[in-house]
This record gives structure tokens, sequence and C-alpha cells, in this order.
């Protein structure tokens, strides 16, 4: 199998293994997070220019704070406009992961594209299968929290800290827990509200 049959049987949802021919491209961008990842805090412009290149796409306005921690070192990921993550942010990108606009992820969330098969034996054989995570526009991921593979979550939509979420979210909720549920919609009482009855008054 050549590389670019490789990598179409990773990107395709089927059991493969990770042959060498992948580990050598993979070693590439994970030298560029390494780079991204030793930088000083006032190399802001160095950041950008990295992130450009260890990125699928990545638009206007993002900030990661490093550590950065990505299988693919990010080859895999399509940020949206002004996306900011917190300390720790790991992106399993052995497939697709893609971020819409104005997305905020806490400190330590994790994002797993890839899996494993539970049969022992085709574990021990190293297979895996890898399925893409989406997230939408204006949803905020609280800290600790984990996204599993094939998981959709809708726009504007608050993932409360610690949760693990295993299935689709819906759009415009709060949704929490281990596994994530939804807890609530978002309503315009959210506008007026914050932290326990707190007034907006900016």
């Amino acid at each position: 199998m050549d590389l670019e049959e490789s990598l179409a049987r990773k990107d395709s949802g089927k059991l493969y293994f990770c042959d060498q021919l992948l580990v050598d491209v993979q070693q590439g961008y994970l030298e560029l997070q390494y780079d991204f990842n030793a930088t000083r805090p006032k190399e802001q412009q160095k950041r950008q220019q990295l992130l450009r290149q260890m990125f699928a796409e990545i638009g206007e306005g993002c900030y990661i704070e490093p550590p950065l921690y990505a299988n693919w070192g990010g080859k895999n990921v399509h940020f949206g406009k002004n996306v900011y993550a917190n300390f720790n942010l790991t992106l399993v990108d052995d497939t697709d992961i893609y971020v819409g606009d104005n997305v905020l992820f806490g400190p330590n969330v994790i994002l797993c594209t890839g899996t494993h098969p539970v049969d022992p034996g085709l574990r021990a054989r190293q297979a895996q299968y890898n399925l893409p995570i989406h997230v939408g526009d204006n949803v905020w991921i609280g800290a600790g929290s984990i996204v599993l593979p094939g998981v959709t979550i809708g726009e504007n939509t608050v993932i409360g800290a610690g949760s693990v979420v295993t299935k689709d979210i819906p759009a415009n909720v709060v949704a929490v827990g281990s596994p994530c549920r939804v807890l609530r919609p978002i309503t315009e009482r959210d506008k007026q509200y914050y932290d326990k009855g707190r007034a907006v008054d900016v």
C-alpha cells in the first residue's frame, strides 16, 4: 500500500494499521508541534506562523496557549475564526476535527478521533479506526472535558467541565456529565443573568 492509499484508509473510518509510511509523515508534523510548544510568550508572530503550517485550516484571531498536543500536529484540524484554547488542548487528530468560529476550550480538553476495536486479537495487532469530530460555532467546552470519536456538538452549546461526550449534543443547550447529557436549553434568561442569578451589567 502506498502513502496515498494509507492516508485514504486512515480517513475512511475502516480498520487500518499504522505503517512506517504514515509514521514518517506524522513525524514531520510533530516536529512543527515541538517548535510551537518551545516558543516563548512574546513570540506570538512565530506561533501564528507555525499554526498556519501545522493546521489544515486556521482562521483569523485564533489563540492556542501552549502546550498543544496533537497526534498529527494539527494536520487534520480545521479551526474557524477566533478560537481560543487554554493550556493542554489535546487533539487526537488521526482524522479530521472541524471546529467553528468563536469556540472556547477550557484547559485540559481532549478531542479524540482515534479509537480501537473491542476484540483483543485485533487490538493486539494494533488495529485502529478514526471517526471525525464536528464542533459548531460559539461552543464552549469546559475544563477537563473529553469528546469521543464521531461526535457532533451543535452551535452555541456549552459542555460543562469534566464531561465525557460520547454521542451528539444538539445546538443551544447546556450539557454536562459522564456520559454527557442535556441539562437544559439556553434561553433569553441567559442574556439577563449568569452564575446563580447575577445580573448581566455589561
